[in-house]
């Protein structure tokens, strides 16, 4: 492999990282990058080799939020297992089909989450506590299910996701629900990494130097987004939203 490729994923990496860290979406970076810069690899290979830098750097940005923001242990231990298991499955569902109808049902879904993001000023700004352990419970499963799963199977924008279902559904604010999406990530890219272990599709010369270069951004945009808090926090997920509709309006609509 060129030299110049492995800066470049590096490079993608590194941004990656840093985005994942503030509101997820890392996976818009570096996915398509890799994609373009190693066509003559399997989809599952290169997928699967990006998960070994989306674990590092959601690792370190996790660490980070770790020491400022307070956790529900008992809610997140719950829906990290479950998001484990359901990426596991999706990942394994990636090794043997295409995933290419996705992208139509995403980009109407992040055009619903773009205009009522912008809408809602007060969007994210503060916790809303008006749900009952047990149903914040059982949105937390059905949550960590269904983006868990797609996390294993396409990956691309989960990070964006989690937060957003943390915010939507669970009534966290910005700052927590970025904490959180963080530590659940660990887990759907820890379950991807299992399977596609097991199945030899990792890359690991691609996939060492790209962890180091995408923790040492999640480590540099945890603290960013700390340091700044929820109104930051919230412009920048609006940034990350937009780009992620202009990037599966292309996949839809002219690639």
């Amino acid at each position: 492999m060129e030299t110049y490729v492995i800066l470049l994923l590096c490079l993608a990496a590194f941004f990656a990282g840093f985005v994942d860290a503030i509101v997820g979406g890392g996976g818009l970076i570096q996915t398509p990058i890799a994609l373009v810069l190693l066509p003559n690899l399997a989809v599952s290979s290169v997928i699967g080799s990006l998960k070994i830098p989306a674990f590092s750097g959601t690792a370190f940005a996790a660490n980070q939020y770790l020491k400022k923001v307070q956790m529900n242990w008992k809610l997140l231990s719950t829906t990290a297992i479950i998001a484990f298991s359901a990426a596991f499955l999706g990942s394994n569902l990636l090794t043997l089909v295409s995933n290419d109808f996705m992208k139509p049902l995403l980009l109407v879904v992040l055009n619903l989450i773009a205009i009522y993001t912008f809408a809602k000023k007060n969007f994210g700004a503060h916790q809303e506590r008006n749900l009952s352990p047990k149903k914040q419970l059982l949105l937390a499963i059905f949550m960590s299910l269904c983006i868990g799963f797609y996390d294993g199977f396409i990956g691309p924008g989960t990070g964006s996701f989690l937060v957003l279902g943390f915010v939507v559904l669970l009534g966290f604010d910005f700052l927590h629900a970025s904490a959180n999406a963080k530590m659940v990530n660990l887990a759907t890219n820890f379950g991807s990494i299992c399977l596609f272990v097991l199945k030899g599709k990792i890359i690991w010369a691609i996939a060492i130097p790209m962890a180091v270069c995408n923790a040492l951004g999640g480590w540099m945009g945890a603290r960013l987004a700390i340091k700044k808090g929820n109104g930051f926090i919230r412009i920048f997920f609006l940034i990350v939203v937009f780009v992620t509709l202009i990037r599966f309006g292309y996949d839809v609509f002219l690639k």
